[in-house]
């Protein structure tokens, strides 16, 4: 085998190796999610909202806190989501049950609100792991996080009355599935350990 050959088959196997590297950080990422996922009531939403968070580039989480980060991220998003929805049906002229839907949309941006609010308190700085601190700060963190599963579900109650079948079908898919994430979202923050 020529010198030549010798190099370039050495190059291959180079990047043969890094692009093996490379492929094997994202299955440890997945099982990390997958595993952390079945302590949720919703595994397969929370595996699924989960699994390309952060986008191309951006490295997966890869502790109990990131991981509760980003669950309440996409809460946050799915939340805002939902209530730019119902705000429109709001803004139809004559819709059924607009007292109610208008109630929803309030109970949806009380949500918005708790979610941001956890989701900043979660990244910011929570003080030593284990501290006095850093325990009110998590508490503070999962308060919010009930609360907005509180505003979810009061919004689905009220809807239960004076509000027409179509216009209740609509609300309640979205909002149901703010309520499968917030409620993950929970689940991940309550494995926040202090030590993490």
């Amino acid at each position: 085998m020529s010198r030549s050959s010798l190099a370039m088959a050495l190059l291959l196997a180079a990047f043969a190796a890094a692009a093996t590297a490379k492929g094997g950080a994202a299955p440890a990422a997945s099982d990390f999610i997958r595993k952390s996922c079945r302590a949720t009531q919703y595994p397969a939403v929370c595996v699924q909202s989960l699994a390309s968070y952060g986008g191309a580039g951006a490295p997966p989480p890869r502790s109990p806190r990131e991981l509760a980060r980003a669950a309440l991220s996409v809460s946050v998003d799915k939340a805002r989501s939902a209530s730019t929805y119902v705000g429109h049906i709001c803004g139809r002229g004559g819709a059924v049950g607009a007292g109610p839907v208008r109630d929803c949309l309030e109970n949806m941006a009380d949500s918005v609100g708790h979610l941001r609010d956890a989701a900043q308190e979660l990244g910011g700085n929570m003080g030593h792991a284990g501290s006095p601190g850093f325990k009110w700060h998590l508490s503070n963190v999962q308060t919010w996080c009930s609360a907005a599963l509180t505003d979810e579900n009061t919004c689905l109650d009220g809807l239960s009355r004076g509000v027409d079948a179509a216009t209740r079908s609509a609300i309640r898919g979205k909002i149901v599935e703010v309520a499968q994430v917030t409620s993950n979202a929970l689940a991940l923050v309550n494995r926040v350990a202090p030590a993490n």
